[in-house]
């Protein structure tokens, strides 16, 4: 998630242009294959750091059923990791439903600590 914290993201741009969506959707789609979270029923989004504040803030603000099935989703994975075998094929999270829950709620977060810091350093001067 380093690009995301610089604040420098691809995505548009690769989404924009058909040439460049067709090169790299399915290095894209080879690539999340090969990272085997999916084996374990993982999401994307449940590999976020959650020492990092914001993510942490943005845990915050997941409803109930969310922060439940995130934390069955990483206690099953992590129960898999302990057996050394990933879950059974039907377990397996398809890559439609591979869906970015937290992503938002991070953004969100972020967006606010900047403005936060923005009216905090605001400085106000006399006409």
């Amino acid at each position: 998630m380093a690009g995301p914290a610089l604040g420098i993201s691809l995505a548009p741009l690769i989404r924009s242009s058909p040439t460049l969506s067709k090169i790299f959707t399915p290095v894209a789609t080879w690539y999340a294959g090969g990272s085997l979270y999916r084996q374990y029923g993982l999401l994307y989004d449940d590999l976020l750091i959650e020492e990092r504040p914001e993510v942490q803030k943005a845990l915050a603000r997941l409803t109930p059923r969310q922060a439940y099935d995130r934390a069955f989703r990483i206690k099953r994975a992590s129960h898999a990791d302990v057996l050394h075998a990933p879950l059974p094929r039907e377990l397996w999270t398809k890559p439609e439903d591979d869906v970015r829950y937290l992503l938002p709620h991070v953004e969100g977060v972020v967006a606010e600590l900047k403005e936060r810091e923005k009216w905090d350093t605001l400085t106000v001067e006399r006409k």
